[in-house]
């Protein structure tokens, strides 16, 4: 039976991504996130204004997006009470976030050169995208949508099917946010009307047939 409730938390599954930033003055930024959407050669990211993140794509219309792999969970949790903002803003200072300028380091994880942006590649990230933001709309209250046009992919191959263009999705164990936990290991749920339309290469999901 359906009962009606104000549900606190609409976290109810999406990728984790971390988003490789610079500010004006050069300095490397890393932030985890798991509000974010693709639809064709761009991506929707979802950010709190305040955040150091926000400002530094508004500064510099660039950012990475860097797409998790569920074997990265203790780096990713490592960032998630950090901040690069100095004083640490009190909504956040609340929740126990405290100053971090090497959010890199503090995670353990490697700074690596993008080809096309100043900002940061996540090297232990298997997919990693660089970005331009093309535009930002305000989102709710104290939060903006930004519009990042996708101008490069970088995939380790052992993530393609072999011969094409397109991610294995058997391959590809991304790290999943619901309602404020980890989750991964793939599993496939059913066989998938969309990607047989769309013609999609099965790759290790046609070994099933």
């Amino acid at each position: 039976m359906h009962v009606n409730t104000p549900l606190k938390v609409h976290y109810y599954g999406s990728a984790v991504v971390l988003l490789g930033t610079r500010d004006a003055e050069g300095r490397a930024n890393v932030a985890p996130m798991s509000s974010a959407w693709w639809l064709g050669q761009s991506a929707m990211l979802g950010m709190g204004d305040r955040s150091r993140t926000a400002q530094n794509m508004r500064a510099t219309g660039e950012v990475t997006v860097n797409l998790v792999p569920s074997g990265l969970a203790d780096a990713v949790d490592r960032l998630a009470d950090l901040t690069a903002m100095d004083p640490v803003p009190e909504t956040k200072a609340a929740k126990g976030y405290r100053f971090e300028p090497d959010k890199f380091g503090a995670a353990g994880l490697t700074e690596q050169a993008a080809d096309l942006v100043a900002a940061p590649r996540v090297a232990e990230c298997p997919i990693q995208l660089e970005c331009r933001i093309t535009a930002v709309h305000p989102f709710g209250r104290g939060c903006s949508a930004f519009e990042a046009e996708i101008l490069r992919s970088h995939v380790d191959e052992s993530l393609l099917v072999p011969g094409t263009a397109y991610v294995d999705p058997i391959a590809w164990d991304p790290m999943m946010m619901k309602f404020c936990d980890y989750f991964g290991e793939a599993r496939n749920l059913r066989d998938s009307t969309l990607a047989a339309n769309w013609r999609m290469p099965r790759g290790r999901l046609g070994a099933r047939a």
